[in-house]
C-alpha cells in the first residue's frame, strides 16, 4: 500500500493545476485509504488532539461541531499538509502574479508558518467538522488573519449514500457584474477536494481579474458525516 507521500506525489499536478486554473477546485481520489479515515473519525472522541470545539448554530454558522486540532498534529495530518503544500504553493504564486498581487508564498511549508508567527498567527487551523441529520454549514470563507494561504483541502471520511444522504459540498464563485454559479460536488470517502479559499483569476478582454468564492455544506438527510480540513495558515484565536 502506497503511502500518503507516495499518494501525493504520484499524483497528476498538471490536471489538478488546470482544474484549478479552471474551476477553483480539484478532486484527488482515493488519497486516504478507509482504514486511515476511522481513525481519524475515532480520534474525534479524544478531546486531548483538541483546542477548540465550535458548535455552529451558536453562532449562526449553520448545524453541526467542529473542532480544531491543538499542535502537535497527529503525524498523518502533518504529513498531508507538509506534502499538499508546496504543489498548492506554486498554483497559488501563479494566480497571485497574473493578479498583479506583489506577494509570492514560499514553498516550504514551515516558512508560511514562520510569517503567521511572526504576525501573532500561532493556532492550528487544521479541523475536523461532524454533521448529523439537519447539519449543514453557510456559505464562508477560512482566513483566520492577514496572513493567509488562498487554496485549503477538505477530506471526505465518509461514504455518501452510505453513510449519509445530502451533505453537498458547495461552492459558489461571484463574477464581478453578475449572479452567483453554484457548484455541487459529491467527494466519497478518502477523496480530497483542493479549492481556492477566497478567490480564483479568470482571465478577460483586459486582462485578469478576481472571481470570488465561498464554500459551505448543503443540509443532511440522513446519517452522519465527517470531514478533514486542512488549512494551511495559522490563526490568532
Amino acid at each position: 500500500m502506497k503511502t500518503v507521500e507516495q499518494k501525493i506525489a504520484a499524483t497528476n499536478w498538471s490536471e489538478v493545476t488546470e482544474a484549478m486554473h479552471r474551476s477553483g477546485y480539484a478532486i484527488i481520489p482515493g488519497l486516504l485509504p478507509d482504514e486511515q479515515c476511522e481513525r481519524l473519525k475515532a480520534g474525534y472522541k479524544q478531546p486531548d488532539l483538541y483546542r477548540k470545539t465550535v458548535v455552529m448554530e451558536r453562532y449562526r454558522f449553520g448545524l453541526g461541531e467542529y473542532k480544531y486540532f491543538s499542535y502537535p498534529l497527529p503525524p498523518l495530518i502533518e504529513r498531508i499538509r507538509t506534502n499538499l503544500y508546496p504543489h498548492l504553493a506554486t498554483i497559488a504564486n501563479t494566480w497571485f502574479e497574473v493578479l498583479n498581487i506583489g506577494l509570492q508564498f514560499p514553498l516550504k511549508h514551515q516558512e508560511l508558518l514562520e510569517q503567521c508567527h511572526a504576525n501573532g498567527q500561532e493556532k492550528a487551523t487544521v479541523l475536523i467538522l461532524k454533521y448529523g441529520a439537519g447539519g449543514f454549514n453557510t456559505l464562508h470563507q477560512d482566513l483566520y488573519g492577514d496572513i493567509y494561504f488562498p487554496i485549503q483541502v477538505v477530506l471526505m471520511l465518509n461514504e455518501p449514500g452510505q453513510d449519509f444522504t445530502g451533505g453537498e459540498l458547495v461552492l459558489t464563485q461571484q463574477v464581478p457584474r453578475a449572479q452567483s454559479k453554484a457548484i455541487v460536488l459529491q467527494p466519497r470517502k478518502g477523496d480530497a477536494v483542493v479549492f481556492t479559499t477566497n478567490f480564483k483569476p479568470e482571465k478577460g478582454t483586459k486582462g485578469y481579474y478576481r472571481v470570488n468564492m465561498k464554500h459551505g455544506v448543503s443540509e443532511v438527510k440522513s446519517g452522519e458525516r465527517h470531514t478533514l480540513g486542512i488549512i494551511f495558515h495559522d490563526a490568532l484565536t
